[in-house]
């Protein structure tokens, strides 16, 4: 007799993380080794960067102390090994997210990846003006009348490149607003998205409110009027697994320093036809087949997008990032970052005179939580949970308009990775339960 898996059955045949496995987790990262204002360090504030294991640092070192040259240049020795192990790296971050090797174009960061994305669909525009490119590419050209569709929620990232596309193009930026809880009006979403949407930008999972979004519905949305779906993917990418091609988004942006790798490394992900007829952003060596002093033209993608000496060893140690994330196990990861984010949210509620953003204690959410302590400034409760070694990140959270719409200008932010316990959860909610009293509000 046959054996049917249901949900329930694959869910027990991947061992649940505990805390036992998660002090384990917490060796392989000496920076949480620390005391801070002589109490243990309990760091929540991986949302913003967060901290590397020692098998990252040691790829970066190895790197520089074994390989260290120019990629894709020289023919001796050590230029071959670091132009391979450069190219494996980005096979190892497609492989993570689903991707083809062609479609996984290094970046500085998420932010850069954006932005290279706007800046070349307007320079679309540019090359079909000028009779450069085929159908394709005017096809993906912006012009006055055209609408780009974003939401209320949006980090600045994925605001700040759309409304500086639409001022350069003569289109119009409209956005999907929220309600009083901070969800997606879904309602409002299937009138805005429309047959003048060019581009529909949105994030996977909201560094404030914790949300995670409906991809596969709003991606329906967007490729129902003949949009380019954008997708956000930095507080997604790093904690539960991202198939891109199964969620059929068209570009996905992340960074590398929210999910265990250095600064200075992200990557865009896009669909091979497409990024092959869009227009480079920045130009120079690397990324041309002839050049001549009248024009040049251009290598496909990846290369395409890549000029100039690359991020070489960042994307080596992004890739061992990606592999001890994938080791470690991304849905086991999600699960029990969500058990930290309901026991965070739950002793939140608990507290009086706090305010928890997002979605209320049982539903589902990623491993944060923002909230406002009434009558307290944010940073204010930033500096006193410091007093006590905890780490935690306070402001706007790069996403000034969300904190308008619902009535703030700041808010503290809690968020957990896999190197986090229900031990340093429940320090966290000690200090806060404390701060009132010790502002006196």
């Amino acid at each position: 007799m046959a054996v049917v898996s249901t949900p329930a059955t694959l869910e027990r045949a991947v061992p649940v993380m505990d805390n036992a496995e998660v002090l384990r987790i917490r060796n392989d990262f000496p920076v949480l080794n620390q005391l801070v204002n002589g109490q243990p360090l309990v760091y929540l504030d991986s949302g913003a960067t967060s901290q590397n294991p020692v098998s990252v640092i040691e790829a970066e070192q190895e790197f520089y102390e074994q390989r260290n040259a120019a990629v894709h240049r020289g023919a001796h020795h050590l230029a071959v090994e670091a132009t391979e192990v450069f190219e494996d790296a980005r096979q190892t971050i497609a492989d993570f997210i689903g991707a083809d090797y062609a479609e996984t174009i290094w970046t500085s960061n998420a932010t850069e990846g954006l932005n290279l994305l706007s800046y070349s669909l307007s320079n679309a525009g540019l090359w079909a003006a000028q009779g450069r490119g085929d159908q394709g590419l005017r096809d993906l050209a912006l012009n006055p009348g055209d609408e780009i569709v974003v939401t209320e929620m949006e980090h600045h990232a994925n605001l700040i490149p759309w409304q500086e596309l639409a001022f350069r193009t003569g289109a119009t930026l409209r956005y999907i607003p929220i309600d009083d809880q901070g969800s997606l009006r879904m309602d409002q979403a299937a009138a805005i998205i429309g047959p003048r949407t060019k581009v529909l930008a949105f994030t996977h999972a909201s560094n404030v409110l914790g949300i995670i979004n409906p991809v596969r519905e709003l991606t329906a949305l967007g490729h129902a009027a003949g949009a380019l779906v954008v997708l956000d993917a930095c507080q997604s990418a790093p904690h539960l697994p991202l198939d891109v091609k199964d969620l059929g988004i068209d570009f996905a942006v992340f960074s590398g320093h929210k999910m265990l790798a250095p600064t200075g490394i992200g990557v865009l992900y896009g669909r091979q036809e497409l990024l092959d007829i869009l227009p480079p952003f920045l130009t120079g060596g690397s990324m041309i087949t002839t050049v001549t002093m009248e024009r040049a033209e251009y290598l496909p993608a990846p290369q395409r997008f890549e000029a100039g000496t690359q991020r070489i060893s960042q994307a080596v140690a992004m890739a061992a990032a990606a592999n001890y994330l994938t080791e470690t196990g991304l849905d086991r990861i999600h699960r029990w970052e969500a058990e930290l984010g309901q026991r965070m949210v739950a002793g939140l509620e608990g507290i009086p005179g706090i305010r928890v953003l997002g979605p209320a204690a049982g539903k589902e959410r990623i491993g944060l939580a923002a909230f406002d302590v009434e009558g307290v400034h944010a940073h204010d409760v930033g500096q006193f949970l410091d007093s006590q070694g905890i780490a935690v990140r306070v402001g706007h959270h790069c996403a000034q308009p969300l904190h308008r719409r619902l009535g703030l200008t700041a808010t503290t932010r809690a968020s957990a990775y896999l190197y986090n316990t229900t031990d340093d959860v429940d320090r966290f909610l000690e200090a806060v339960a404390g701060v009132r009293a010790y502002f006196r509000a």
